[in-house]
């Protein structure tokens, strides 16, 4: 495994990390989500990703039990959630937002739901119209004080609100928010190479991203249609299906389908040859992976590899399939 620094904290994560959405307390019984994260942590990943609206806060019940029956080191890893949908199947007002109010008890029941004493990071999901980012910030900041999280970030933001955060922790001696979690892969990454590009340098914001095979577009099961049974194709799932596909859906399929013709040409599964290209972006601190079955994080967890194997020239290729 390879480990980067969380932007330019002192905090080394596993290039390739693991998350929950979707899969557990949900998908997956709870014996396959011990697996998984069993197989994940014993082969260098040391970041487990969650948050509040996961399964309505499932997923962080099954994710806190499997660590502590594994008996993982509190020190060799690093869990996460995030804040803002709340984890009610139907929040009141308080139930959800970045409001103070809700920041700090969506903290202390991701606490008890993960069954540790402290989160390593904690993200805002989204962001809220209806709270002031001051706000936020302050609430992030006392929480950081108190030790119940080390560091904190945003989650899909724009790079204004995200420098408005900054500005006002700089402005009130608080503490800034370290990372954001943006969704990046071949098909979405305009915000993270370019919008941005400025708060790399000038901020040392670090990025955990998401969905690098984009829901599963790029790993080559949707070539020829999407299965009823896959996640695009299940009930409810409806607004990923448009998310993903956007507008132009034939033009995008046509090129996912090329670019699983050249991964195959180069020897590599199509998801492994993503997920590599996501590393390759050296403003990626790790890549959370998400997987229903141990062979499949197996598989993709041999990104790292393929990163080393590609020359320039294959990268290329890559490239010219999404220009």
């Amino acid at each position: 495994m390879q480990y980067r620094r969380l932007g330019s904290t002192g905090l080394p994560i596993s290039a390739l990390s693991f998350g929950a959405w979707v899969t557990f307390g949900d998908q997956i019984p709870r014996d396959e989500a011990r697996n998984l994260v069993a197989a994940a942590w014993d082969h260098g990943v040391n970041f487990f990703d969650n948050a509040e609206g996961y399964a309505n806060g499932r997923a962080e019940q099954v994710m806190g039990d499997v660590i502590a029956d594994l008996r993982l080191p509190r020190d060799g890893i690093c869990v996460s959630s995030k804040v803002f949908f709340g984890s009610a199947k139907d929040p009141r007002p308080t139930q959800r937002g970045l409001s103070r109010k809700h920041v700090t008890d969506a903290c202390h029941a991701a606490l008890k739901r993960l069954r540790v004493d402290y989160l390593d990071l904690y993200y805002c999901h989204r962001p809220d119209p209806d709270a002031p980012i001051a706000e936020t910030v302050h609430a992030m900041d006392t929480l950081v004080r108190q030790g119940k999280i080390l560091y904190w970030g945003t989650s899909e933001w724009s790079a204004v609100q995200i420098q408005q955060a900054l500005d006002i922790a700089e402005a009130r001696n608080l503490q800034g928010p370290s990372m954001e979690q943006p969704q990046y892969n071949l098909l979405h990454r305009e915000r993270v190479e370019v919008e941005y590009a400025p708060l790399y340098a000038g901020a040392g914001l670090g990025t955990t991203i998401f969905s690098p095979l984009a829901s599963g577009l790029l790993s080559g099961k949707y070539d020829q249609g999407i299965p009823a049974d896959a996640r695009l194709g299940r009930e409810g799932m409806e607004w990923l299906q448009a998310l993903v596909l956007g507008d132009d859906t034939e033009a995008r399929l046509a090129r996912v389908r090329r670019f699983s013709e050249l991964a195959r040409a180069l020897g590599y599964p199509p998801a492994t040859l993503a997920i590599a290209w996501c590393l390759r972006n050296p403003n990626v601190s790790s890549v959370i992976l998400g997987a229903s079955r141990v062979s499949q994080l197996l598989q993709n967890l041999q990104a790292l590899d393929v990163l080393e194997q590609v020359d320039a020239a294959g990268w290329a290729q890559v490239e010219a399939v999404f220009a």
